[in-house]
């Protein structure tokens, strides 16, 4: 196999998100009369999207009539802070300029919304870097399905077999290996180490830093 291409998923992979994330959601609890949640339990849930993170501060959510409206209220802060302290990982620069140096081009696989993808990488300067970018509803359906990954492969006109998927949680993982894609564990990320098992995700291989990846690709494109 020689390396077709990279793909990243985006919250936790290749962006740390957590900070803004969290910022959203203790402005919303305020608004309600709510305690804030404690950067240490919001990273492990940023992954899982607006509703799990509302759980953490809205017990009664899922019973709440108003769960829609919190939820776009949620949206509304994030989007007016997105890229306040949300950074690229310190040690995935140096990754992503070894990938061009290579001409190996790398793409973002998310189940962020695409409107705020497109935000938030415009105003990291990635958006003319990346080769792709598929969001929660650029593809049919969202990963865990394997759609996204299609349409990425098909928009950088690669084949699934030929690339690699980092991402930090079991769908991400899913999703790559439905399409035989290389897949492997952003340790790094948003993994909650009471409830997540990356151990039983399947995954190729599960790496502590982002530099890893490069060492993946060298025994990957040597076989």
């Amino acid at each position: 196999m020689v390396t077709q291409a990279v793909f990243f998923d985006l919250d936790g992979t290749l962006i740390d998100t957590a900070p803004d994330m969290g910022g959203a959601l203790n402005r919303v609890l305020e608004k309600h009369n709510k305690p804030p949640v404690s950067a240490e339990t919001y990273r492990a849930h940023v992954s899982h999207g607006s509703i799990a993170l509302l759980r953490l501060g809205f017990s009664d959510l899922d019973a709440r009539d108003d769960i829609e409206h919190l939820r776009e209220n949620f949206l509304n802060e994030y989007e007016q802070n997105i890229c306040t302290d949300s950074h690229v990982y310190h040690e995935m620069e140096p990754v992503l300029a070894a990938l061009e140096k290579q001409n190996i081009p790398w793409g973002i696989i998310t189940n962020k919304p695409e409107y705020l993808t497109l935000q938030l990488l415009e105003q990291l300067h990635l958006t003319q870097r990346s080769c792709c970018i598929v969001g929660a509803d650029t593809a049919a359906r969202p990963k865990p399905h394997p759609d996204p990954m299609l349409l990425a492969c098909s928009l950088t006109r690669v084949d699934a077999k030929n690339c690699i998927y980092v991402g930090d949680a079991e769908r991400d993982i899913q999703a790559g290996l439905s399409v035989d894609m290389v897949s492997l564990i952003a340790g790094w990320g948003y993994i909650d180490p009471q409830k997540d098992q990356p151990q039983r995700w399947g995954a190729h291989d599960y790496l502590e830093r982002p530099t890893e990846i490069l060492d993946h690709l060298a025994l990957t494109n040597a076989n």
